[in-house]
């Protein structure tokens, strides 16, 4: 998806338990007073780990800021993307190059705080695959964030399945095997709680800390929520009818098709019924554009099915997930 650098001269040789990925743009004054933080919560833990930063095209001194960190500490990755492509594919990159059986994002701008990775791996002990951190007091302005917020999630779990007070939340953990194939677009990065769980996974979500903004500017806008609607309308519908797309084309295609027949139906009632000529009213080109409506959708849902197929039987995919196999060797 894109190109990258990483700096790998000190590279430990096992992989640690631990991947922690950090999205950075604009971050020059934060990242040294984050980095310091994140060492310290690490250094408590008594487990491997790496740290990941993931310069999203900085315009600014952060990136080699992050290349004197890297220098300084073994644990440090540094990946460089060539130009600014936003949250999403920021990690998705810290995803593809971690190597860690827990992954943990969180964001670079001193808002989450690291000690809060002990109460997440705490919570995966529990058996649980996902622990999503809820910004319970949350340090942002009302109006403009918190109110929009509070109501992004509520609809997002009620159309995801997945019942979470704060998606917009970074600060997660993951374990590898449910979000190692999971693929990122759009805004999508918060809804990988609903991905995984559609795999099976126990997902669960905790209280954590949130401090306020005291360096930097924030990068994210109001314009950022059309972008989340739309993507939320993709999870739905793949949520409803990723391995059956004809049943939605095929239901509006129905309904155009009833729509068409009753309009022809009407005007020929008109016109035998009434004496109004057919030119004297819409009904008759209503029915004939929903007549053509309906075929285009039917075509598309059959088309949309063939996609499907191929998607799954040319990659060797099936529809399903299996958590764990009892009494099979490993090659069956």
């Amino acid at each position: 998806m894109v190109s990258c650098q990483t700096q790998s001269s000190n590279l430990p040789k096992a992989a640690p338990e631990l991947s922690l990925f950090l999205p950075v743009l604009d971050e020059e004054e934060n990242l040294r007073p984050m980095h310091a933080k994140i060492s310290e919560a690490l250094n408590t833990l008594g487990k491997t780990a790496e740290v990941i930063y993931v310069d999203d095209g900085s315009t600014d001194n952060s990136f080699q800021i992050l290349k004197e960190i890297a220098a300084e500490d073994s644990r440090v990755r540094v990946i460089s993307l060539r130009r600014n492509y936003g949250q999403t594919a920021a990690m998705s990159a810290g995803i593809d190059a971690a190597r860690g059986e827990i992954l943990i994002p969180m964001d670079a701008d001193l808002q989450n705080d690291p000690r809060d990775i002990a109460r997440l791996l705490d919570k995966l002990n529990e058996g649980y695959d996902v622990v999503s951190g809820w910004r319970k007091n949350r340090q942002d302005k009302l109006i403009s964030r918190k109110i929009p917020s509070q109501i992004a999630n509520r609809i997002i779990s009620l159309i995801g399945g997945v019942p979470l007070h704060d998606y917009g939340c970074s600060l997660k953990a993951y374990r590898r095997d449910v979000i190692q194939d999971v693929k990122l677009y759009g805004e999508m990065h918060r809804f990988i709680p609903i991905y995984a769980s559609w795999a099976g996974a126990r997902v669960a979500e905790i209280p954590v800390e949130h401090h306020a903004r005291t360096m930097g500017e924030s990068k994210y806008g109001i314009s950022r929520t059309l972008k989340v609607v739309f993507d939320l309308m993709t999870i739905k519908f793949m949520a409803s009818y990723q391995t059956k797309p004809i049943y939605v084309f095929g239901t509006f295609g129905l309904i155009a098709f009833l729509l068409s027949i009753f309009a022809g139906i009407w005007a020929f009632v008109l016109k035998f019924g009434y004496g109004t000529s057919f030119i004297l009213t819409p009904l008759p080109v209503i029915a004939i554009v929903l007549l053509a409506i309906s075929m285009q959708f039917f075509l598309m849902g059959l088309l949309a099915e063939m996609l499907v197929r191929t998607y799954h039987e040319s990659q060797d995919k099936t529809t399903y997930a299996v958590r764990e196999r009892i009494g099979f060797d490993a090659k069956s």
